[in-house]
Formats: structure tokens, sequence, C-alpha cells
């Protein structure tokens, strides 16, 4: 690692200049002598500093540790200072941005010491109760019992270039086995590819990627709601098939196609949070226009250069549900899937407990939510996303349970019959409505494939028309209306209409 930045040089430098106010009433005179000597060398007097400041003219709370004050580890003292930095932040209403660099525990202090982590824990998840943002950078060494509590909650999380970061401090293990821990474990880029930080940037682009956080987190809904729906556009009668095999074109845009061309604003999110991440699904808080969401959407790219999607993906898309509840926003869902992983990986990591889990808790989910089928929504990976207060579909989307030709080989035992059991099925955009499963249908002009840019941005100000739409309703009247749509689905047809 370069020379390790001081908290408060690490503070100056992510807020706006000479704007940092410390919130920290001066402590008293310590027996210590291990305190007392961390007081003289480090200009502090405790391990923990907090405060607030602007960052990017935005008022936002910051707590921050101090290595060089006991390793910054966290006694009695200094976690009464945290816990009282955010239970302030949150009376105040002010985002939260957190750099711990610890060696964890005050090992001087013992088990009350140790017990400290629970009450910031509580703390950090009343702020977040409160919708309010909580931002985290992890520095170089993060270890022990603060990762395991404040430094692991973050709604978003960062961890500079080359950090340890780890349950389990490399002294202790090798104490306990007798041999060093395996080398490139604890380490910000490890934990970055198994989904458990969501970037890994040095500090200088700090403030850059919190302001771009706060900007889609913090936004003021759109006042009033976009205005009404255009009157349908007269669609041709295209046959499923054909729908299908569109569908399926290697140059057809996807979400990442979507983003690009539709969304004002994007930070992209890392795996899990939980030690897994899986490329066939992706993350990210965005904006659209005026409107601010947390989107996740099956990537096709990744789906056919890498693999099928498999059960971590699912996870993540429970993250996105959460970070939706938690922060208060809409949440969109991109169906772009040939079908999840069908292997004995994905059978032992649980694929089919993730999707039940996914339709469980996003039909229940307390937000307003959208779908978009935007091409390919083949079995239970597409199943997972689809139960939103709003569904759209592009013209050539469909669904089904299995792709047409596994289907066929079900019915017929061959796959000659796909286009005709497909037609059967109902698996296209005008069939989709028809039946309620859908509410619109975003035109292609002929092929998404052929038009990526302007049938993206129309696909975006859909989108913004309908969260919009969707803001000012009361939630419990949203997820009741929702219930009662899943629930009267295939007892009634044609009750929405296919409009452009």
């Amino acid at each position: 690692m370069a020379v390790r930045m001081t908290a408060l040089e690490l503070v100056e430098l992510a807020l706006d200049d000479g704007s940092f106010r410390s919130w920290d009433r001066p402590l008293g005179p310590v027996k210590d002598a291990d305190v007392a000597a961390a007081r003289e060398r480090t200009g502090l007097d405790e391990a923990v500093i907090t405060g607030e400041g602007l960052l990017h003219g935005r008022r936002v709370a910051v707590v921050a540790c101090e290595f060089g004050f006991l390793a910054g580890s966290i006694g009695v003292a200094a976690a009464e200072r945290l816990v009282s930095a955010v239970e302030r932040a949150t009376a105040e209403r002010l985002p939260l941005l957190a750099a711990p660099a610890s060696g964890g525990t005050r090992m001087q202090e013992g088990t009350v010491a140790f017990l400290q982590m629970v009450k910031i824990s509580a703390a950090v998840t009343q702020h977040k109760a409160a919708g309010l943002p909580y931002l985290v950078y992890l520095r170089d060494p993060t270890l022990g019992g603060v990762l395991a509590s404040w430094g692991s909650l973050g709604h978003v999380t960062a961890a500079e270039p080359g950090a340890m970061i780890g349950f389990l401090g490399p002294r202790v293990y090798r104490s306990l086995y007798g041999e060093p821990f395996p080398e490139g474990v604890q380490v910000a880029e490890n934990l970055y590819r198994h989904g458990l930080v969501d970037a890994v940037l040095p500090p200088q682009a700090l403030a850059g990627i919190a302001d771009r956080a706060l900007r889609i987190l913090l936004a003021p809904p759109v006042e009033p709601p976009l205005g009404e729906a255009p009157p349908p556009e007269p669609l041709p009668d295209v046959p499923a098939w054909e729908s299908i095999t569109r569908s399926r074109r290697a140059d057809r845009p996807g979400v990442r196609q979507l983003l690009r061309y539709a969304a004002s604003d994007v930070l992209p999110l890392n795996g899990t949070g939980e030690g897994e991440q899986d490329p066939g699904l992706y993350l990210a808080l965005a904006r659209f226009g005026g409107v601010s969401c947390v989107l996740l959407g099956q990537d096709r790219r990744t789906q056919t250069d890498v693999g099928p999607m498999g059960p971590a993906a699912l996870r993540a898309a429970r993250r996105g549900f959460r970070l939706a509840h938690e922060l208060n926003l809409p949440l969109v869902t991109v169906i772009d899937t040939p079908g999840a992983a069908l292997s004995p990986e994905a059978e032992e990591g649980g694929l089919a407990g993730e999707i039940a889990r996914c339709l469980s808790e996003l039909v229940t989910l307390e937000a307003p939510t959208l779908s978009i089928l935007l091409g390919q929504g083949c079995g239970g990976g597409a199943l997972a996303l689809i139960p939103c207060d709003r569904v759209l579909v592009a013209q050539h989307g469909w669904l089904s349970p299995l792709p047409p030709e596994g289907a066929s080989a079900i019915v017929h035992r061959d796959v000659d019959h796909a286009p005709e059991l497909a037609a059967a099925q109902g698996v296209r955009s005008a069939d989709l409505v028809a039946d309620g499963i859908a509410d619109r249908v975003v035109p292609e002009h002929p092929d998404a494939a052929d038009e990526p840019e302007a049938f993206c941005r129309r696909v975006g100000r859909e989108l913004e028309r309908e969260l919009a739409a969707m803001l000012p309703r009361r939630r419990p009247d949203l997820l009741t209306e929702r219930l009662r749509r899943y629930r009267a689905l295939g007892t009634t047809r044609g009750r929405a209409q296919a409009v452009g």
C-alpha cells in the first residue's frame, strides 16, 4: 500500500474545500497509558472522527476511523461517538458516509468493547430504516468486528485498492494455526470478484462515486407525473415464431444498451454482497429522466459469452429488492434470458428455491415495481422477475415456461413443432397483453436490432412515464392492487389493452 491517509486527510479530500465541521465533543483525561500515547502521537482524542460537510454542495454526515490511533480499534468511547453521530445524521435526515480502517474491537477493553458493535449496527440499521443512504468506503485495513458490523451494512460499498479487508486478522490466524493466511484472499480486488464490494477505487475518486450515488438516491421525485400515455400505435400481427427468431438476434440491444441510451445517470453495483457474483444479472442505481430507481436486468451479452445465469444472479436480484425497499425507490426489472442454468451446480446452489424466494419477495415488495420484457423470457429465470405493478413488453419480446424447442420435445418428442407450439402457447407480446400478463407493448420499427438507439430511448420514455405515474401512489394501495392482479390471473382475459 502507499502511505496511508489519516482520517482527517481523507475526509477533507472527499468533502468540498473547507466545509468539514466536527461533531466531536472533547473527551476527558484518561489513565490508560496506551490511549494517552495515541492521543499524543495523532493529535486526536479517539480512534474515530465524526462531523458534517458538503459533498459537491450537498450536506452529508461523515464518520471515519484513524488507524494511527491504536490501529483504529473501537472501544466504548469510540463506539459512543460513532453511535451519537449516526443518530444525529438520522435525526437531521442526512446521508451518511462511513470510512472505516480498523483492526477491530479494542482488545484492551475486553468483552464490553466487543458488544459495542451491537449498538453501532442498530444505529446504522435505524438510519437505513429512515430511508437515508448509507455509503461505505473500506480502507486499509478493515478487519474483525468493524467489518462484521458497520463496515458491511452499506447500500453502496467501495474499497481502497489493495486494502486488506477481512474478518480474521492475519496475526491471529498465524498464532492459532501456525501458518500464514493464504495470500490474495483478504484483498479488496478479490472481494470485488466475489461480489462483496461494488467498486475498488482510490481515495481521489471517493467524492465522485458518492456524488453519483446521492444524485440518484436523493433526487426529488417528479412532480407532477408525466402526461398520459400516447394513443395506441397499430402493430402488425407478427407470428410468434418470427418474434422469437428476432429476439435471438445477436445484435439485439440488451440492458446495457438500454442504460447507455436511455438512462440519465447510472451507478453499477456488484454481486450479492454475500460472497457471490453472477455476470448474468446487471444491478444498478439508475435514473430515467426525472425518476430514480433500482434496476436489475438480465444481461443477454454475458449469458451468451460467459454462460447461463445461476442461483447467485437471483440472490443479487433479491439484494436489489432490499435496496428498493430500504431506499424507498421504485424497482425496475429487465427480463431478457434464454433460460437459467440447468446444471448440477445450479441444482446444488438452490436455483428453484431462489426462483421461489424472488417470486415471494417481489410480488409482496412495498415499493413501486415495473418489469420490462425486453427480449427472450424463458423459464423460471424470467418468471422470477415478472410479478410487478406494471409489465411492459417489447413487440418481439416473449414469455414461455421453456424454449419452444424444449416444449416441442416434451409434447411431440421432436423439435420440429416448435413454431406451432409457440403459437398455441400464447407467448408473444400481443398474447401477453390479451391475457392480462402485460400492460403495454413497446413498438419496434420493425426490429429493435435495426434501430437500437431509437428503440432504447423509446423504452426509456415508457419507463419514466410509468414510474412517474406510480410515485405519488400510496405503497399499500399499490401492493393491494398487485396482489389482486396476480390472484385474478387466468380467471379473466383481455383486461389490458395493447398500446404503443
